[in-house]
């Protein structure tokens, strides 16, 4: 794992050091206490009643048998819990987002359904196993309508519409747009098209959502655990249904077990469970199986490109444009943030001089797509290497060197592109060396010794194929991200966060990053987060942010602490704060054994009833600090892998894979590889094995692991990953994020080598997942060359 470092990145005391995780401890122990690890007293268990009809009208519902079954507690209906409501539906969760009315999902169905596993009603029993026997009992009668599954048919006029009282199921339009396109095509010495289909996938974390709802009739407060990214989010909507005040409502996320995008959005599960727990006065649990993660947690993708491309004879872009149709799903719980990101990705680490693209966003008769790792930069990257592979194909020109004459060069940075983020601020490169990057993963890869290797194993009858891809990340999204750190009066440090732990290791980092201020381990400072009740405010964890806005949160407060701490104790000690040293837990006059613990400075600003603090210092030894970042700061990624095509079977083998890395400055080298590695692999099962299928109906027809595959050991081949470190100039600690750039180039950098290895028989891919029956359609009536 080689580390090449940028001008100014400085080692220190724990920063940049692989910190063995603080948590993992009590996980691999098996003591760690998941959603469904909490049990209550007197505990009932929730269970949904789903639509197994894509689109219908409810004409009525009959739970009375369900109801009548031993153990059955209740058998709620949207018309049930509305006292408990301010509103029938889930309000915008993005609530900036400038959108048509009505088109958040309702907390459970109305009148209408509008896609297979929609929640109808909810039922609480004594045991899950009650539960679910009953839902079979409630009696829903349904008037089967028209349903829509292809989001390009839906866009259509004249479509079946996907929703009743609708005028046409194009959601809404999107137009990116910068430099003069028409001229760019005209003075062009080549133009090609390309049309590409990105299919849906999930997020399929290892475990499902979950929620937990518990009214304390003493403190008249509702307590709502659950399986979430975003703690503060989920209490503020949960504020506005339920018309509870912050003094009434505490949202804590336990360990969770993974996101991945898919728990970074309120569902109606939460709000039915928490409800049932108001109406019903009791504790109330509710844990998703694997089907109805497939059912009804958010998806990503199912996104058509149609691109026309205009380039010069030594392969440099003069523009690209085209259409983008995104299917949105039945609902939109959050925004249109994926399909923007998608359309604002597609230059990523290139200099495309002219840009025009038309987005539509189409409601279908299917489970809503929101951010999965990556949120949208992968399918705009995605676009990107297909475009230019074919003007590499196109021009009879190494698909490496239209990637080098294309890519922003180092004296560009920081590089602005004419495109603004979803939040209105510039989409500015502040640090970076793209071509430096490309370099390293090919030489990592032994791509210029490859055309040797090909033909060895070609003539063995072996196809192989190499193939690369460069993406770039958009990280630290805001608005803004709290950390407060305390040094109690027992003498030990504490951190508190609105960032959200999900198996990333963000406690790890920020202790490590508050434990550089005061010199002590990491291990020995308690990091808690995804509590509303010990911190006021927190965005939670999305966009690979945390590191950033938690991390630079943490460290001013941390470095406010510590200055306090020696002003304090210089008083104490009688010496001058400049004198002083901080190292274990204690602070010494350096060079002598005067010396005083943290414990003693806490209790000296801890005040004695009737008596004044010593030296006028305010109390405690602790400060709350919000960082706002202004903008987004961009991580690069660079991949290449070598494949092997089995002509026969169309099976598909990743005999290589490497990786160069920057996510600036390095908190942790231990973690941050797991999360690049980890987002590759992700990418290689959306690359070739996962497929979120739908028939014509809209009836979803992979919903186990053994009609949607994810990829597994078996499959992968070992990462060799190599950091390069461009400090952001957009934070105190100079980091980027990691949690996602390992995705974001993958798709490019994998089709492009099994188009590669199979160069012989002419074979073009246009879509992904690239599956062996795919490939073999692909194949049909092709001999090689």
């Amino acid at each position: 794992m080689p580390t090449h470092n940028a001008p100014g990145v400085n080692q220190s005391f724990y920063v940049g050091k692989p910190v063995k995780r603080i948590e993992d401890d009590p996980l691999i122990r098996g003591h760690g206490r998941f959603l469904d690890d909490l049990q209550f007293p007197n505990m009932l268990h929730a269970a949904f009643v789903r639509s197994p009809h894509a689109h219908a009208l409810i004409r009525g519902i009959d739970a009375g048998a369900a109801a009548g079954m031993p153990g059955v507690h209740a058998v709620l209906t949207l018309a049930d819990i509305l006292p408990q409501l301010s509103n029938e539906r889930l309000p915008l969760q993005f609530r900036g987002a400038k959108l048509p009315p009505d088109i958040t999902p309702f907390v459970l169905a109305k009148d209408e359904v509008a896609y297979v596993g929609e929640a109808v009603a909810v039922v609480i029993a004594d045991s899950r196993y009650l539960a679910e026997d009953a839902t079979a009992l409630v009696d829903v009668d349904y008037e089967i309508l028209p349903a829509v599954s292809d989001c390009r048919i839906a866009a259509e006029p004249g479509a079946a519409l996907a929703h009743r009282g609708r005028n046409s199921n194009v959601m809404t339009e999107i137009r990116q747009s910068y430099g003069d396109v028409a001229a760019a095509f005209a003075g062009a010495a080549g133009r090609l098209s390309v049309d590409l289909k990105q299919h849906r996938g999930g997020a399929h974390s290892l475990e499902g959502r979950g929620v937990l709802a518990s009214y304390d009739s003493n403190d008249s407060r509702l307590t709502l655990w659950t399986s979430t990214q975003l703690a503060h989010e989920v209490r503020a909507f949960l504020m506005d249904l339920l018309s509870l005040d912050e003094n009434q409502i505490r949202v804590v996320a336990p360990d969770v077990g993974g996101g991945f995008g898919a728990k970074f959005v309120m569902y109606p599960e939460e709000v039915a469970v928490a409800a049932a727990g108001l109406k019903l006065r009791r504790p109330i649990k509710w844990v998703e199986d694997r089907r109805e993660h497939f059912l009804s947690a958010v998806q990503e993708r199912d996104e058509y490109w149609a691109l026309e491309a205009a380039f010069e004879t030594d392969g440099k872009l003069r523009g690209v444009r085209g259409r983008m149709v995104h299917d949105q799903g039945a609902y939109t719980p959050q925004g249109i943030n994926l399909p923007y990101n998608a359309s604002t990705a597609l230059p990523g680490p290139y200099i495309l001089p002219a840009y025009e693209l038309l987005v539509q966003v189409v409601e279908t008769n299917k489970v809503a797509t929101m951010p999965v790792r990556g949120a949208g930069y992968p399918e705009g990257a995605f676009a990107m290497e297909r475009v230019l592979d074919a003007i590499a194909l196109k021009l009879n020109l190494d698909r490496a060197e239209v990637r080098r004459r294309n890519l922003v060069p180092a004296e560009m940075i920081p590089y602005t592109t004419p495109l603004k983020a979803r939040s209105g601020s510039s989409i500015t490169i502040d640090s970076g060396d793209f071509p430096h990057c490309q370099q390293l993963v090919l030489d990592a890869i032994g791509y210029a010794n490859f055309p040797a290797r090909q033909a060895k194993a070609r003539a063995e009858g072996r196809y192989v194929g190499i193939g690369i891809g460069n993406g770039v990340k958009g990280t630290g999204r805001g608005p803004f991200e709290s950390g407060i750190v305390r040094v109690g009066r027992s003498g030990r440090i504490s951190v508190y966060t609105g960032a959200m732990p999900m198996g990333q290791g963000i406690r790890t980092a920020l202790a490590q990053i508050c434990a550089e201020q005061f010199n002590v381990a990491p291990a020995d400072i308690t990091v808690v987060a995804g509590d509303t009740a010990v911190i006021p405010h927190g965005q939670g964890g999305f966009a690979s942010r945390q590191t950033i806005t938690a991390g630079s949160a943490v460290h001013m407060a941390a470095v406010a602490v510590r200055e306090k701490v020696l002003s304090v104790a210089a008083h104490l000690l009688e010496a001058s704060p400049q004198d002083l040293e901080i190292k274990d837990g204690q602070v010494s006059i350096a060079g002598t054994d005067h010396r005083i613990t943290l414990k003693t400075v806490a209790e000296a600003v801890s005040g004695v009833p009737g008596y004044p603090l010593p030296g006028g210092f305010e109390p405690g030894l602790e400060s709350l600090q919000n960082f706002i970042p202004g903008a987004l700061t961009y991580g690069i990624g660079c991949h290449a892998v070598e494949v092997e095509v089995d002509v026969d079977t169309c099976g598909i083998r990743l005999l290589r894979y490497a990786v160069v890395n920057d996510s600036g400055r390095i908190i942790n080298p231990m973690i941050v590889e797991g999360q690049i590695v980890g987002g590759v692999v992700h990418a290689i099962g959306n690359s070739l094995f996962e497929l979120m299928a739908y028939n014509d109906e809209a009836q979803p027809l992979t919903t186990n692991f053994a009609d949607y595959l994810l990829v597994s050991a078996t499959e992968i081949p070992q990462i060799d990953v190599t950091f390069v470190e461009y400090p952001s100039t957009l934070n105190p600690l100079g980091v980027k994020g990691v949690g996602e750039t390992g995705c974001v180039p993958a798709a490019g950098a994998i089709i492009s080598a099994i188009e590669n290895a199979l160069t012989p028989f002419g074979v073009q891919i246009s879509e992904y997942p690239v599956t062996p029956a795919g490939l073999y359609k692909l194949m049909q009536g092709r001999t090689a060359a």
